[in-house]
């Protein structure tokens, strides 16, 4: 086999492996008030840190993570941040 065929195939191979991996990509939602203190995925609403992993406190309505998409309030949080 050529190095052009070689080439090929394995540029096929990364595509097709590719647009699987992006069609097994979960679904996920950001949802407010269900991080456990130390797990909250970046900055809080009301602007006292701006980092993940910083929560104080568990189920801070102020705070939110990735959740799987339909999950967030089944698990009691909000989809959207609190009024400030």
């Amino acid at each position: 086999m050529s190095n052009k065929a070689l080439i090929a195939v394995a540029l096929a191979s990364l595509v097709s492996s590719s647009a699987v991996m992006a069609a097994d990509t979960p679904k996920t939602e950001k949802c407010w008030g269900v991080a456990k203190a130390g797990q909250n995925d970046c900055a809080t609403k009301n602007g006292s840190h701006s980092c993940a992993g910083q929560s104080k406190k568990d189920n801070d309505p102020n705070e939110w993570k990735k959740v799987p998409a339909g999950s967030c309030e089944k698990m009691g949080g909000k989809l959207e941040a609190p009024k400030a």
